[in-house]
């Protein structure tokens, strides 16, 4: 394969003058333009992205960190956020965290040192121990950090009485909240609008935390509603929670949704391919990935970002988990 000397050499010009042309530098004269176009066609030369990044601290790379590629939300994040890079003419690095802080850390570090045109990050680090120390292109995505970077969520709060008013006028009057990993600012937020949706109403509650996790949410409920078999409604924090939760129903022998309702929260096709198919709020996936991704271009390029922060308003899909009918 031919480098960049051979180039040079063959253009009859220093490998100085092929970098500032390869890289829109500096000048170069016409002579030299044309000579060196010839060389690049002959030799079918390509020049390499890794030495570019390396001469001028410049990519087309945008980092994207996610906590949990077996969650199925953020596939279909990523989905969002590859299918907008690529076309404003961007490649995505997917990098997965598996809540693990110290990967998150390791990735962050090595993104910024491999000249990534940016990161977009969505962490498992409670806000108050982040810090963007790395100086260079960031969004939050998902869940808000206590930084000065642009942040794309949906309204948690707004989404999680949703839900739970739904449940409640659905008939359920028993009601096992499955929050997630208490850490999370979108958990905070999520059992706030869980908390007024219930205030001054007769409803007993049973608040848990839960992973973002099928397995483990299965466990936890089957569990927990042995021991309080009156529960007749349960709202997730997440689809994949909500969906252990169906799992574990099925196997107390729980009738859905007569003797037990259930609503997630996440909006993923998961929800519509699980029989019954499950109630949730749902947010706007493709939306938010589009967004995070949009924002983070227009840092890179240098355009002023009118609007830090974009709150996207959920919406609730009604399936078979919960009642048709409400009371």
């Amino acid at each position: 394969m031919a480098n960049i000397s051979d180039v040079a050499k063959k253009a009859n010009v220093s490998v100085a003058t092929v970098s500032r042309y390869l890289n829109e530098s500096g000048y170069v004269g016409k002579k030299s333009r044309a000579a060196i176009e010839c060389a690049i066609k002959e030799l079918k030369y390509t020049p390499s992205e890794v030495a570019r990044s390396l001469s001028t601290k410049q990519s087309d790379l945008i980092g994207l960190i996610i906590p949990d590629i077996k969650n199925p939300f953020f596939p279909e994040l990523a989905r969002a956020v590859e299918d907008t890079a690529f076309k404003y003419g961007y490649t995505v690095i997917l990098c997965n965290s598996d809540e693990n802080v110290e990967k998150e850390q390791h990735y962050l570090q090595t993104l910024s040192k491999k000249y990534v045109a940016g990161i977009i990050l969505t962490s498992i680090i409670d806000s108050e121990k982040h810090s963007n120390e790395f100086n260079i292109p960031m969004v939050a995505l998902d869940r808000p950090l206590d930084l000065d970077i642009p942040t794309v969520t949906t309204d948690n709060r707004k989404g999680s009485k949703l839900g739970t008013d739904f449940l409640i006028q659905s008939g359920a009057t028993s009601i096992l909240c499955l929050t997630g990993p208490t850490t999370l600012s979108s958990t905070k937020l999520r059992l706030d609008g869980f908390l007024q949706a219930i205030e001054g109403r007769q409803i007993e509650t049973h608040i848990i935390e839960s992973p973002y996790d099928f397995e483990a949410a299965q466990q936890i409920v089957f569990e927990y509603i042995q021991a309080h078999p009156d529960i007749n409604g349960i709202f997730a924090f997440s689809d994949a929670s909500a969906i252990g939760a169906l799992k574990a129903a099925h196997r107390l022998g729980k009738k859905i949704p007569e003797q037990l309702q259930i609503v997630g929260f996440d909006g993923t096709q998961m929800g519509e391919v699980v029989t019954p198919g499950l109630t949730t709020v749902a947010q706007n996936i493709y939306k938010l990935g589009e967004a995070a991704t949009e924002m983070l271009i227009q840092q890179i390029e240098g355009k002023t970002i009118l609007n830090l922060s974009k709150c996207i308003d959920p919406q609730l899909y009604i399936r078979e988990t919960t009642r048709k009918e409400s009371t």
